[in-house]
């Protein structure tokens, strides 16, 4: 048995990278300040780009190993994260990423796009069951710009939320990953004149498939202590982010804030009090008492009036 933190944070993404590039700095934040991070990877990015000349032959098409290559790169990124609980849903290997939406990648046997999701959905009960998760995060609906895993991973953290809330278990909150339009203004017109713009061909804000009106956002962490575990993160992973890649320019312009500030929706849950533009939300636990998850579960076992500073589950641990 072991004791975990008060503060829990489950966050489900759909590929090695997709942790780093869009809750790197949360991640980061909240497991230096104590909180327990568990992190759900639904597919190993078998079909992803190799930005490393000399790994190509990893590639879906060649002898399909990127998976496993990419494990090693995700170990490292939760390493510089500070995450040491991590998961594959179901299984390293049990779901195949989809490729981008339309391709025949789409109908692999494996492909999460075709997984069955209560199945799914069952495999992240079980983590939200020895967790007890506080805080969730995942994607909206559209998998925040459209590919289908990231969709299907927003489907299957929220089928999981109904189990767990059927359960009396359920994470208190839930957000979804958001950008908000000023910061994506703010990106077109900085670029609007430089060779590596990453808005090429943008005129309008509605031509992109993201961006949340500032009203709608509920949360902005502001994590720029970490930007520097943030960026490590990402360079772990550089078969699918180069060196050269437009993130780095960014964060060559913008600094900590670009690498260290994120945002996001509040989808369940009662939204705390907060100190930023529109009432945002500082921290994702705002409004919740110590523990308001139930707590531990082994067999059944029911927590006591004295276990509101942490939950007794089973050992968790790297997988």
């Amino acid at each position: 048995m072991t004791t975990l933190p008060a503060r829990r944070l489950l966050l489900v993404h759909a590929h090695p990278d997709d942790e780093s590039i869009g809750t790197g700095a949360t991640m980061a934040h909240y497991a230096a300040t104590g909180a327990h991070v568990t992190l759900v990877t639904c597919t190993l990015g078998e079909e992803g780009e190799i930005h490393v000349p000399e790994l190509a032959e990893l590639a879906a098409d060649r002898a399909d190993q990127l998976g496993g290559y990419r494990i090693g790169e995700l170990a490292g990124a939760c390493a510089a994260l500070g995450v040491t609980d991590h998961r594959f849903l179901g299984g390293a290997g049990r779901y195949r990423d989809s490729g981008m939406m339309g391709l025949e990648t789409n109908e692999h046997p494996r492909a999460f796009w075709q997984a069955d999701l209560d199945v799914a959905a069952g495999h992240l009960l079980e983590i939200i069951r020895e967790v007890r998760p506080q805080v969730m995060i995942t994607y909206d609906e559209n998998g925040f710009y459209g590919h289908p895993d990231h969709i299907q991973a927003h489907r299957v953290a929220m089928r999981a939320h109904e189990l767990a809330a059927a359960e009396g278990i359920a994470p208190a909150k839930v957000y979804w990953t958001a950008m908000p339009r000023s910061v994506l203004e703010a990106g077109l017109t900085h670029f609007a004149e430089a060779s590596d713009n990453p808005f090429a061909g943008i005129t309008d804000l509605s031509e992109l498939p993201f961006g949340t009106p500032d009203q709608q956002i509920a949360a902005c962490v502001d994590a720029t202590e970490q930007h520097a575990a943030k960026e490590a993160a990402m360079r772990a992973h550089a078969t699918q982010i180069p060196a050269t890649s437009w993130l780095y320019s960014i964060a060559g312009n913008f600094g900590a804030e670009f690498m260290g500030v994120e945002y996001f929706t509040l989808a369940v849950g009662e939204k705390g009090s907060g100190t930023g533009r529109y009432g945002w939300e500082d921290d994702l636990f705002a409004g919740l008492a110590p523990d308001d998850a139930a707590g531990p579960t082994e067999a059944g076992a029911q927590r006591g009036p004295d276990d509101a500073e942490s939950a007794v589950v089973p050992a968790v641990g790297q997988r």
